[in-house]
């Protein structure tokens, strides 16, 4: 009897052939990753041209800027539209009023989007199918159509004119994206989490605090991002509802518009120190927003 090595198998990288293993290896043709490479560079360039653009303007002088003929690279660099943007009037005391505002709205809808999306995820109670059909259809109705009717309701209140009146509003904007997201992480819970810690002695408030706080931690954070941005680069609502001295850097970025002209490099100075709270807030939690973001899309 005679032993005989088996004759291996050459594996096929060849599109549409079949390896060793009986899969089949499927590639794209060196022009389609051209094309799909290019189009990717394109799109980038298309993307971040505008952001470069900006900068660009911020560092030109005010008769650079205005010239007919463009320039891409700054002939005579300067930082006076910085300075000129740090002395004008209201500047930093809107900075302020955007922080505090802004701090207040987010950490109010995230305490009761919270407790809200708890309710909703964990309990069982009459109604409960409408409310989430009301949280996720008041998402589908544009602020604006409401402004006036807003105003006419707060103005009795004596909450126009005032920070506490448009924290109030930005917390109402931001609460049904905070409980419907905060919901889809919550239900991503294993109940029997909850149930294993109740028979070791746990109390309700005990798993909360011990449980389902920390896992939903990340979920928490992504949305903070979302809360963050949309409050602070808003712009319709304050200044419908304050005066200039109660206004947030967006709404101070409007008195660069004179009748005079527009004083594009302040105006981009501007734009880019109002920006720079949102990168600083991107860092500091960055680590934990991309578990946020897909912690609680399976399940919901």
């Amino acid at each position: 009897m005679v032993a005989t090595a088996p004759t291996p198998l050459r594996a096929s990288r060849r599109k549409g052939n079949p390896d060793a293993e009986g899969t089949l290896t499927v590639g794209r043709s060196r022009p389609g990753t051209f094309f799909a490479n290019a189009a990717g560079v394109i799109f980038s360039i298309v993307m971040i041209f505008p952001v470069y653009w900006v900068l660009n303007t911020a560092f030109k002088p005010a008769d650079e800027v205005l010239r007919f003929d463009p320039t891409f690279v700054p002939t005579h660099p300067t930082l006076d539209n910085f300075v000129s943007a740090f002395k004008a009037p209201l500047f930093l005391q809107d900075l302020l009023n955007g922080v505090i505002m802004t701090v207040c709205a987010v950490l109010g809808a995230l305490v009761v989007g919270f407790l809200a999306a708890l309710a909703i995820a964990r309990f069982k109670f009459y109604g409960r199918k409408a409310i989430i059909l009301v949280v996720l259809g008041v998402q589908l109705v544009p602020f604006i159509s409401i402004l006036i009717p807003l105003f006419l309701m707060l103005q009795p209140l004596g909450l126009t004119d005032s920070l506490i009146g448009v924290s109030l509003t930005y917390l109402v904007t931001l609460l049904p994206y905070t409980v419907w997201t905060l919901r889809g992480f919550i239900s991503g819970i294993p109940k029997e989490l909850d149930e294993a810690a109740l028979i070791d002695g746990c109390t309700q408030g005990q798993v909360f605090w011990r449980i389902i706080l920390p896992l939903t931690g990340p979920g928490l954070v992504a949305t903070s991002v979302y809360g963050f941005i949309q409050a602070w680069n808003e712009f319709i609502i304050v200044n419908t509802l304050n005066s200039p001295a109660k206004q947030n850097l967006m709404a101070w970025l409007l008195q660069n518009q004179t009748t005079r002209g527009t004083a594009w490099g302040p105006l981009m100075a501007g734009a880019i120190i109002t920006s720079i709270p949102v990168v600083i807030f991107f860092l500091i939690i960055q680590r934990n927003i991309a578990t946020g973001m897909t912690a609680g899309a399976v399940k919901g």
